[in-house]
């Protein structure tokens, strides 16, 4: 190992990784970061860099690589893991693996490193991604080979070898920020009986603090959003002017327990205006313009996808060859969707597209039905006919008890029906 490029956020961790690599490994370290929005970018991050002992400093913006390949791709998904992270992170570690790859090419360096501890989903990501874009690249995490220094050994380490490092004051989370999102997590929040303390928030006002409602017009063109009450953006712009009108309104808010990939519940507390808005006002518009039967699978493609991201399998052939099948259903997903932001809530008020599958004559109740009442007895007659012939063949699914119909099944009927008989059960 000879050289290596190390993703550099500039805090403290990463600072003293430069230093470190050099000094155990005898290599030369180039260091890139990489501006996914959110205020991911610290200031001077460059010089800060320099001074730890990099031989050269890359800072790159990536905003619009990160929203155009991936973070619509996931909208246009509806890819929510376990139904409610947006996957903020999840989604910038690929975009870094890959630039780290591409950075490593052109600097004809040996490695790559990352600042990840070895407890983590993000190692995996990274470590996973690198190999399935370089075979050849060897990965080093400093946190997970013998790095391991608290906190205050870290500042007398820097302060030792005179690198600069940000001394602010310390956070009890650990956060981590990109335009589409904010993860919090660690201190109290370890406790999932505990009430997110207010400062674990910083993007959203408390909803009962928010002011009077407003609504928001969003258009989409082929399941990806490009305007805003008619004034069309660009896709950064448009996400951070959600972020914060979202944001001013409390919505975005969300408290999850997930399952990590390497095996253990964590409790995170994540905002994410912007994703919670748009997220609502896509799926409404597919409502309309999708068929049944493609909205159902729909459901499961997002959740596959969503797993396999939150996994570290961006790069996978599964996860581009579901990205291909989403990107073709999504051709007619067009439209405009009307959102009421309302004391933390974003609600679907309104969606309309010229590509709608709604038919007013068929669906209304009122004059001008269109609808052919007389043939839904055909309909029921023959969607019926399976059960019915069941029925008959292996009789009726339930007992006759005077006036009333029970249903009975053994196994039901031997499980405990309260707290007190479970908790018996359990210690027995």
């Amino acid at each position: 190992m000879n050289k290596v490029v190390l993703a550099y956020s500039g805090g403290l961790d990463t600072s003293v990784a430069v230093a470190w690599l050099r000094e155990q490994f005898g290599v030369e370290v180039v260091t890139l970061t990489i501006d996914v929005g959110g205020g991911s970018l610290r200031a001077g991050v460059e010089r800060r860099a320099m001074s730890a002992g990099a031989s050269k400093a890359y800072v790159i913006d990536a905003r619009d690589r990160f929203t155009t390949d991936f973070v619509w791709p996931h909208l246009q998904a509806n890819a929510l893991y376990q139904g409610a992270y947006p996957l903020a992170t999840a989604l910038a570690r690929p975009l870094i693996a890959q630039l780290l790859v591409e950075v490593a090419a052109r600097e004809s360096a040996d490695a790559v490193a990352h600042g990840c501890t070895g407890k983590g989903n993000d190692q995996v990501r990274f470590d996973v991604a690198v190999h399935a874009l370089d075979p050849g690249l060897e990965v080093v995490a400093p946190m997970r080979v013998g790095m391991g220094l608290s906190r205050d050994q870290e500042i007398d380490y820097a302060h030792e070898r005179g690198i600069e490092i940000p001394i602010t004051k310390s956070s009890p989370y650990s956060i981590d920020v990109n335009l589409w999102g904010r993860s919090c997590e660690t201190g109290v929040l370890e406790d999932p009986w505990v009430a997110p303390p207010a400062d674990a928030y910083e993007w959203t006002v408390a909803p009962s603090a928010a002011p009077d409602p407003v609504e928001v017009t969003i258009a989409f063109e082929g399941g990806i959003p490009v305007a805003l009450d008619g004034d069309r953006l660009p896709p950064v712009e448009l996400i951070e002017r959600l972020h914060a009108l979202g944001g001013a309104h409390g919505v975005g808010r969300i408290d999850h327990v997930e399952d990590r990939l390497v095996g253990i519940k964590s409790r995170e507390i994540y905002e994410a205006p912007a994703a919670t808005i748009l997220h609502a006002a896509h799926r409404a518009l597919e409502g309309l313009t999708l068929s049944k039967d493609t909205l159902r699978f729909d459901r499961l493609v997002a959740d596959e996808l969503a797993q396999l991201t939150y996994d570290g399998l961006w790069f996978s052939a599964l996860h581009r060859d579901l990205r291909g099948y989403v990107a073709s259903s999504q051709r007619v997903v067009s439209g405009d969707a009307r959102i009421r932001l309302d004391h933390g809530s974003a609600i679907v008020v309104g969606r309309r597209s010229p590509l709608s599958l709604y038919d007013k004559s068929l669906a209304t109740y009122d004059e001008g039905d269109a609808f052919d009442h007389a043939a839904a007895v055909g309909f029921i007659e023959i969607f019926g006919l399976p059960l019915r012939v069941e029925a008959a063949r292996h009789g009726a699914v339930g007992k006759h008890h005077g006036a009333a119909w029970t249903w009975t099944d053994p196994l039901l009927d031997s499980l405990p029906t309260t707290i007190e008989e479970a908790a018996g059960a359990t210690s027995a």
